[in-house]
C-alpha cells in the first residue's frame, strides 16, 4: 500500500509536470545554453565551436538528457523539457523510497513523497530544462542506494552526477567520509585495512572513471568546444578543465536576481525564469511569470526543522549512537548546501537550492516523527493539516509557478515580500 501511495502520488506530480509543459514559448533563463547544446548533441555528438562567442562550463550528461526529450518529440518547448519533467517525477519516488527506508512509516513516507510533489522549486526544475533536476535526481539515487550500503552503485550514480554538474564533487566527498567513518566503528585493526582502501577506492576510481566516460563525444571528435586547446587531446582535457574552474570559481558580475546562500532557506529572493505583459487577460494591466521559488510555507517550516535536526543529530554524536535519520539529512546539507557559503561573493542564485530541497522535507518530517513519537494522535492531525496548508499555499502560487497569464493585480497579490519582484 505505501509503494502504490508513492507512485500515485508521483503520478499527480507528473501531471503537474506535463500539462502544458510548453507554456512559456520560446526558450526561457538559461535554456538558452542547454537547448542549444543538446541540439549540437544530436547533430554532431558534442557540443561543437561555432562563429559567436561562447563558453561551455558544465559537462555533458545533463544536456544529453535533454537531447533525449528533443529526439522523441521534437525540438519544441514540450521536446526541450520533457527530460527534466521525468527527472523531476523520478525524483518525487525516490524521495518516497528514502523515507520509507529511514522511517519506516506509511503515514510519514507518503507525508515525504506529498511534500516534494508540491513544492514550487521542484515544479519549476521540472518544467524548465537546466542541469539542476537532473543533478537531483542522480544524487537522490546515490542517497537511496547509501542508505542500502550498497556502494558501488552509490559511487556510480555520483559519478553520473559528477557528468553533470560538479557540484556532485562535494556529495561524493561527504558520502566517501561517511562510508570510510562506518568502516572504522565496524572493523578495528588488520580487519580494517581492506575495507577502508575498498571504500577510498570506491569513492574515487568509480566516480573519475564515470565522469570521463560522459566525456567519450568529446574525446572522439575533433569538433569539440576546446578540442584544440592542447598538443592533444588529454592536454586540450586538462586545459579545458582549468578554465572551466576558473570561470566557476571567478564568476562575480552582477545580476538581479543574485542571492546570497543565507536568503535561500527562506527563499526571500527567488529567480524569475521568466516575465512579460501579455495583453490576453481581459484586464488593462497583465503579468504572467515563471519565478523559481519554492512553496513558502513548506520552506519556511523546512528552515526551522533543519536546525531542530541538526540539534537532535549532534545529539546522538554526543551519545556515540549515530542515528541514520537525522545523518543522512545532515550529509545532504552538508554537501548541498553549506559549500556555498564559500562562494558568497560569486554570482549565485536561490534555484540552486533544489539540490538539498530533498533533505528540507526529510527534515519536516524527521520533526513529523518526533511529534507522532510523543502524541500519536495529535501529530498525526498536525502532520495531515501542515499538509493540507502546504497544499492550498501550493495552489495559490500555483499560476506563477507555470507560467499562467493572470491580471496584474493577481500577480502582485502573490509577491508577499518585496524581494519577490
Amino acid at each position: 500500500m505505501t509503494y502504490l501511495g508513492i507512485y500515485l502520488i508521483a503520478g499527480l506530480g507528473f501531471l503537474l509536470r506535463v500539462i502544458n509543459l510548453a507554456t512559456p514559448k520560446g526558450l526561457v533563463f538559461d535554456e538558452v545554453y542547454y537547448v542549444d547544446a543538446a541540439r549540437d548533441f544530436l547533430a554532431f555528438g558534442v557540443e561543437v565551436t561555432k562563429d559567436e562567442p561562447e563558453f561551455v562550463v558544465h559537462p555533458p550528461l545533463g544536456k544529453w538528457f535533454i537531447a533525449i526529450g528533443i529526439r522523441l518529440f521534437g525540438d519544441n518547448e514540450f521536446g526541450w523539457r520533457f527530460a527534466t519533467a521525468v527527472a523531476g517525477t523520478i525524483s518525487i519516488i525516490l524521495i518516497g523510497l528514502i523515507a520509507q527506508r529511514l522511517f519506516r512509516s506509511q503515514l510519514l513516507t507518503l507525508l515525504a513523497t506529498f511534500l516534494a510533489a508540491v513544492d514550487g522549486l521542484a515544479l519549476v526544475h521540472s518544467r524548465t530544462s537546466l542541469l539542476d533536476n537532473f543533478l537531483t535526481t542522480l544524487i537522490l539515487a546515490a542517497t537511496y542506494f547509501f542508505i542500502r550500503k550498497n556502494y558501488v552503485v552509490t559511487a556510480i550514480f555520483l559519478g553520473l552526477a559528477l557528468g553533470t554538474k560538479w557540484s556532485a564533487l562535494y556529495f561524493i566527498a561527504v558520502f566517501g567520509a561517511v562510508a570510510l567513518y562506518r568502516a572504522f566503528t565496524h572493523h578495528t585493526g588488520r580487519n580494517l585495512i581492506r575495507p577502508s582502501i575498498e571504500r577510498i577506492l570506491t569513492f574515487t576510481l568509480i566516480p573519475i572513471a564515470i565522469y570521463l566516460a560522459t566525456w567519450v563525444g568529446w574525446f572522439l571528435s575533433d569538433r569539440g568546444w576546446g578540442r584544440d586547446a592542447g598538443s592533444n587531446a588529454i592536454t586540450s582535457f586538462i586545459k579545458y578543465h582549468e578554465q572551466m574552474l576558473s570561470f566557476h570559481t571567478g564568476l562575480n558580475e552582477k545580476h538581479t536576481y543574485m542571492a546570497h546562500p543565507w536568503t535561500w532557506l527562506i527563499q526571500s529572493r527567488p529567480t524569475s525564469f521568466f516575465y512579460e505583459s501579455p495583453k490576453t487577460c481581459g484586464a488593462p494591466s497583465c503579468s504572467q511569470e515563471v519565478l523559481a521559488m519554492g512553496t513558502p510555507f513548506l520552506w519556511w517550516t523546512g528552515a526551522i526543522a533543519i536546525f531542530v535536526v541538526f540539534g537532535f543529530w549532534i545529539k546522538s554524536i554526543i551519545k556515540r549512537r549515530m542515528e541514520p535519520a537525522s545523518t543522512i539529512i545532515v550529509m545532504g546539507m552538508v554537501a548541498g548546501y553549506l559549500p556555498w557559503f564559500a562562494f558568497g561573493e560569486r554570482t549565485v542564485f536561490s534555484f540552486y537550492s533544489i539540490i538539498f530541497q530533498p533533505f528540507l522535507i526529510l527534515a519536516i518530517v524527521y520533526c513529523a516523527r518526533w511529534f507522532i513519537s510523543h502524541n500519536h494522535k495529535w501529530g498525526t492531525i498536525a502532520s495531515s493539516v501542515f499538509a493540507v496548508i502546504v497544499f492550498f499555499n501550493f495552489l495559490y502560487f500555483l499560476p506563477i509557478f507555470v507560467g499562467d497569464v493572470m491580471t496584474y493585480d493577481a500577480w502582485y497579490s502573490r509577491m508577499w515580500l518585496p524581494s519577490w519582484i
